[in-house]
């Protein structure tokens, strides 16, 4: 149980820093737990694809959670969200 909430919080985080890098605004704490999940899925596949090494990831029981390549593919993934989701007024 504590292994599952160390891994929402690390996602909510770099969710959080890859919106903000973006400026996407929309949505609170939960978004960015999703963004930071869907970044980190991503991010690896960019990193494999590339052959780029895992400059830091945290490994939690077996679980390995990639921060960097993490907060490349939220920075990814809400630039194209961005492109399109209309904006709000």
């Amino acid at each position: 149980m504590f292994e599952i909430l160390l891994l929402l919080l690390i996602a909510g985080i770099t969710g959080g820093i890859g919106r903000s890098l973006t400026g996407f605004k929309r949505g609170g704490c939960i978004i960015s737990i999703v963004v930071g999940f869907i970044g980190a899925y991503i991010g690896t596949i960019l990193a494999r694809e590339f052959n780029f090494p895992d400059l830091w990831k945290i490994d939690i029981r077996g679980i390995s959670y990639p921060i960097v390549w993490s907060i490349v593919g939220a920075v990814v993934f809400t630039a194209v969200l961005s492109l399109i989701v209309p904006k709000k007024n």
